[in-house]
Formats: C-alpha cells, structure tokens, sequence
C-alpha cells in the first residue's frame, strides 16, 4: 500500500527551518536558514533558500551539504542504495504498539553494508498503511573521523494520504568535546500533483492554491 502512495506522489511544494546549535571547541555557534522546497517524481528536488541566520559556517559546511546530500540521495543509482528494502536492510520485528488508536509494527533493521546513505536502529510502521511513521537510529557509517556518534530521530505525518517528514532532531558528538543540536522542522506542505490512490487510470488530483 505504501509503494502504491509513493507511486501516486508526483509533485509538492513545502517549507522546512534547519537550526544548529553548536558547543564546543573552539567555539559555540549557531545558525538557522529556512528553504522552501519542490518536489517533482521520480526524483527531483529544488531548493530555495528564503533566509539564512548566523554562523557562516554551519550554512556553508552543514546545511547547504545537508541540502546537496539529499539532492545525491535522488540520483537513480543512490535511490536503490537507500531504499527501505531486503537488498539494504535485514529486519526483525520486535513490538507492535497501539496509541491514539492508531496501531503501529516496531521493527530493529540492520544494514548489509556500512553505507552513508544507510542507518541501524527501530522503525516504527502504521500497521494500516505500512508507511514508516518514526526512525530512531544511528548512521550506517561515520560520515568524518571528528565525529564520535549521532543519534537521529525522524517523525513523519500524515499529509492527506501521504505520509512526509515532520520533525528530524539528530545529536552528534564531536571527539574534541562539543556537541551539535540539529533540527529540521518540516511544514506548509501543498500536495500539487496526484494519482487517485486505488485507481488504474491515469485520471489525477490537482490540490487548489
């Protein structure tokens, strides 16, 4: 059923705040720049920066690479790389909760490769749709020697049938003593092109503006 809505998704708009807060060596920074986004299927991204705040540094080196990293991720050969799949990914169910009345398969996934592009950790799955809800994980592979470990926490909502990323809050500690706080909250999403779900014909649902 989720392939079927992933399928179904050709285009949205949205709006997403990346916030650092850095303490450390050699100095505490911080840093907030807001993009607003197009997504076009099967795997185009185009980002505008609205504004961007503070340290120089971290829009350089973290969010502009946050914001490239994704776009890489797209790229056909890296998108079956990345895919939430048994080629990438060993998995074993290991609860299933019932909150809100919403029911939902807890699952620890391993990677088969030490990827960049891939995680271990827990999933949680809505037992209904079978769309990945909440991530809590680590990366596969440590993306630079100064870094000592990040944890990453991804929730992801419901946006009429659709379900996109909400919230991500990732901690990375640094060997040197510091730490980074970095959040992307993720909104204003406007679906603007999609297939009726349940649906053969190619018939589609335009959102109103």
């Amino acid at each position: 059923m989720n392939s079927q809505r992933a399928q179904a998704l050709r285009s949205y708009q949205g709006l997403r705040t990346y916030r650092v807060e850095y303490r450390g060596f050699p100095s505490s920074r911080s840093a907030e720049m807001v993009v607003a986004i197009t997504y076009h299927a099967p795997g185009t991204k185009e980002f505008t920066i609205e504004s961007a705040t503070g340290s120089k540094l971290i829009i350089d080196k973290v969010f502009k690479k946050a914001l490239q990293s994704e776009k890489e991720a797209l790229e056909t050969e890296n998108q079956e790389r990345t895919a939430l799949n048994n080629d990438n990914y060993i998995f074993r169910m290991v609860g299933y909760e019932a909150l809100s009345g919403n029911a939902r398969y807890v699952l620890v996934v391993e990677p088969r490769t030490n990827s960049k592009f891939l995680y271990r950790g827990r999933i949680w799955v809505d037992a209904a749709d079978f769309a990945v809800t909440r991530i809590e994980a680590q990366p596969a592979k440590n993306p630079s020697f100064w870094i000592k470990n990040t944890e990453i926490e991804q929730i992801y909502s419901k946006v009429n049938n659709f379900w996109l990323p909400a919230h991500n809050h990732s901690v990375t500690s640094i060997r040197l003593g510091g730490h980074a706080d970095f959040t992307i909250d993720y909104g204003s999403y406007q679906i603007t092109d999609a297939a009726q779900l349940n649906d053969s014909s190619n018939d589609r649902v335009k959102s109103q503006r």
